[in-house]
C-alpha cells in the first residue's frame, strides 16, 4: 500500500493537500512538527485548529513532541535571508525521519499549496532529504487549489493565522519590509 506523510503547517492548508494525496490512491497520514511558528500562542492555536481538522477529515495525525524553537533560531538567526532554506530543511527532515519510523513509503508538505513559498526550494530540499534518509519526497505543485482548501474548511469556524508563522515573516507582514 502506499502511504504519504504530509508535514502539516496549518489545517486550512491540509484540508485539499490531504484530499488530493487520497485520490492519487495513498492512505495519508499527517504530522505536525512546527518550531517556526511563532509566539508560543500562535504554535498552539494552529496545532489544536489542526487536530481539529484531522479528527474531521480522520486523518491520523502525529503530533511531534516538543517545540523546538530554539533549534530554528540556531539554524536561522544569522542568515535571516535564507530562513525559509533553514525552516524548510528542519521541518522535512523530521517530516521524513517520521515517515521512516512509521513505515511511510513517502513525504511532502501542505506548504505546497501555498502561493507564498518558494516552491524550488521546498522541491530541492524535499529531493535532497529523500536522497539522504529513504522515503520519497512527493511534489506537487497544488497552489491553484488555495483557495478550495480554504473555502472546504470556512464552514469548521477554525482558527485562520495572518502571516507564515516564523516572527520575521509576521514583521514582513505588518511592515511590509522584507528582509533581505
Amino acid at each position: 500500500m502506499k502511504k504519504v506523510l504530509v508535514h502539516t503547517c496549518c489545517a486550512h492548508c491540509a484540508a485539499y493537500t490531504v484530499e488530493h494525496w487520497r485520490q492519487q490512491g495513498y492512505d495519508v497520514g499527517g504530522l505536525w512538527y512546527n518550531p517556526n511558528i511563532h509566539p508560543y500562542t500562535e504554535h498552539q492555536q494552529r496545532k489544536e485548529s489542526m487536530k481539529s481538522l484531522a479528527q474531521e477529515i480522520d486523518l491520523p495525525l502525529i503530533v511531534a513532541g516538543g517545540y523546538d524553537i530554539i533549534e530554528y533560531f540556531r539554524r536561522v538567526v544569522g542568515d535571516e535571508s535564507q530562513r525559509c532554506r533553514h525552516c524548510f530543511d528542519l521541518r522535512l527532515s523530521k517530516t521524513a525521519e517520521m515517515a521512516r519510523e512509521n513505515d511511510f513509503n513517502a513525504f511532502t508538505t501542505t506548504l505546497l499549496i501555498s502561493p507564498q513559498q518558494e516552491h524550488d526550494i521546498i522541491r530541492e530540499t524535499g529531493t535532497k532529504i529523500a536522497g539522504e534518509h529513504g522515503p520519497e519526497f512527493l511534489y506537487a505543485d497544488l497552489r491553484k487549489r488555495y483557495s478550495e482548501s480554504r473555502h472546504m474548511t470556512k464552514s469548521l469556524n477554525l482558527y485562520r493565522q495572518q502571516y507564515c508563522g516564523c516572527i520575521y515573516s509576521e514583521w514582513e507582514r505588518y511592515t511590509n519590509v522584507k528582509i533581505e
